[in-house]
């Protein structure tokens, strides 16, 4: 099993002067679920090399055991300060892909032609698509086979805007996850803020903050298993 994850290259929280980039428990719960059930995981970014992380994410407050399990894993930092370029990479060579999010892709991977053209990629070859929190972003611009948007008719979550309102960030983004997916013709549903809420609807599989980032993970990894 190869699972491809994909992560933010952008630093700025809008016009704020602070810093933003991958939000880090998106990343490092997935990451040891996918590699405690024996993936291969290569990491990606729009530019390559290092990902900016949101430092807010690693504030006390918002570590996990996983989070200071991955700061303490030689091989997995030195693999995310080496992210391969977004555009080297291609749907063929893996069996899935997965989007943590953090504020950064609101600003590159929603209008980045190779994420959105790799997304497409993934479900028009029958292969599930993960996202969580802010990443559910990422596909405002994604389109179905049919060239309607991908999330139109589905079931789907991401950060709500209770939750963006919460950080005081809802005229600082370019626009709100929530919003955009009803916009889009999502059928959007959330549960309780900063809690654990996925949703699946065929091969798109989304979920709503960061303390849904493993559960969004062992779904997917579930819809890998029983397509084997």
């Amino acid at each position: 099993m190869k699972v491809l994850m994909v992560l933010t290259s952008h630093d700025q929280l809008g016009n704020t002067g602070r810093k933003t980039g991958f939000w880090l428990e998106e990343l490092a719960a997935p990451y040891y679920a996918f590699k405690d059930a024996g993936a291969e995981i290569v990491l990606a970014s729009p530019l390559g090399g290092q990902p900016p992380l949101d430092p807010k994410s690693n504030e006390p407050m918002f570590q996990t055991e996983l989070t200071r399990r991955f700061e303490q894993d030689a091989d997995a930092t030195a693999q995310l300060a080496s992210t391969v370029r977004l555009d080297s990479v291609t749907q063929a060579d893996f069996d899935t892909v997965f989007y943590p999010g953090g504020h950064g892709p609101l600003w590159d991977l929603v209008v980045d032609t190779h994420s959105i053209a790799l997304i497409e990629s993934f479900i028009a070859a029958g292969k599930p698509v993960g996202l969580v929190c802010h990443a559910p972003g990422v596909l405002r611009d994604v389109k179905a086979p049919d060239g309607r948007p991908l999330v139109e008719g589905k079931r789907v979550t991401g950060f709500a805007n209770t939750e963006e309102d919460g950080v005081g960030l809802t005229d600082v983004v370019p626009f709100l996850v929530e919003d955009m997916l009803i916009a889009q013709g999502g059928t959007y549903s959330k549960g309780a803020d900063w809690g654990s809420y996925v949703v699946t609807d065929g091969l798109l599989i989304t979920g709503q903050n960061p303390g849904s980032s493993a559960e969004a993970a062992q779904v997917l990894l579930t819809q890998l298993a029983a397509a084997v």
